[in-house]
């Protein structure tokens, strides 16, 4: 007798539903690219790194009937405001010489520029913007090292301006512009905010600065600095405060593909009280914002700009730079 293949009598199972494709992780082309391009800045940095650990070679002032025509040209002198008492009590009052380098036969109304890096860096990492703003705005230009032991950004924010207070003596201009780069542009804006320093800077730019706190602070636990650069810290705090009458211009230039910048909107200047344009770069990093040749030009477009005060033509924000 032929038997039947065992359970024969048993219904089919039903075949187990489809689960949906999970989407994994795909990483763009342009991220793919602003990594590569990250990862050639930084090699190239590393090579021009020591070019910059030396302070600038002093220059001679200029000649009083210099200073006179500069300060003629540029308007007249603003009343000068009461100093703010939230000043640390152990910087030192002694200004230090910074040397202006640049063209000295630049229009006398355009201000110098004191350019400012970022966290273990130096001054060289401003080669390709200071060969921009020289060469085709005739700028003068200086810039600012500050150790990389520097433990609080409220000293470091003291130091600048007394940097400030040397390049307004040694060019006889009132007023100054400043481009800061990450650490060096937070550092900018507590001088301009908290210390009194809207009286001496016209525009502030920032690239790639977490005005708002980075969650990305490596080396937080190690170095007091990279703590106060992280959001909820009372360095961050401090500058939330209400800065009524602040006479800065702030221009802040963020990348979408800024992976230091957590969020990437961080870096935008959020404060009801200061004139801020937030101008957004496409394609690029952290590392490459000083070094990309359209941020420079940009960077240059926007100091070129005249005060919303002086002429018709404000500044507008919330472009592509590159």
């Amino acid at each position: 007798m032929k038997l039947p293949p065992p359970l024969s009598f048993l219904p089919p199972l039903p075949s187990p539903p489809r689960l949906p494709r999970l989407p994994g992780p795909r990483l763009s082309s342009a991220l793919v690219g602003a990594t590569a391009l990250e990862l050639a800045v930084l090699a190239g940095h590393l090579i021009t790194y020591p070019l910059g650990l030396t302070p600038e070679r002093p220059e001679s002032p200029e000649p009083p009937e210099s200073r006179a025509g500069s300060a003629g040209s540029a308007g007249s002198a603003r009343p000068e405001s009461p100093a703010r008492t939230d000043r640390p009590e152990n910087a030192p009052s002694r200004p230090l010489a910074l040397p202006v380098t640049g063209d000295p036969t630049a229009p006398a109304a355009a201000p110098p520029v004191v350019l400012l890096h970022g966290f273990i860096d130096n001054r060289s990492v401003f080669l390709v913007l200071r060969r921009a703003l020289t060469r085709h705005g005739h700028r003068r230009t200086a810039s600012l090292n500050y150790s990389p032991l520097t433990r609080d950004i409220r000293a470091a924010a003291a130091l600048l301006g007394r940097q400030v207070e040397a390049v307004r003596a040694r060019t006889g201009h009132d007023r100054v512009d400043i481009v800061g780069h990450s650490l060096g542009g937070l550092i900018a804006r507590y001088y301009v905010q908290r210390l009194g320093g809207d009286r001496r800077v016209r525009t502030l730019v920032t690239l790639g600065t977490p005005h708002g706190g980075t969650a990305v602070a490596p080396g937080a636990g190690l170095h007091p600095i990279v703590r106060q650069m992280r959001g909820g810290s009372p360095v961050i705090e401090e500058l939330r405060l209400p800065a009524p009458g602040c006479r800065t211009r702030f221009v802040s230039f963020w990348a979408e593909l800024d992976q230091v910048m957590v969020p990437v909107e961080t870096a935008c200047v959020d404060h009801p009280d200061l004139d801020a344009v937030n101008v957004r770069v496409t394609g690029i990093g952290h590392l490459a914002l000083p070094v990309h040749p359209a941020v420079a030009a940009a960077v240059r477009e926007v100091l070129e700009t005249p005060e919303t005060g002086e002429a018709d033509v404000p500044v507008t924000g919330a472009t592509s730079a590159a």
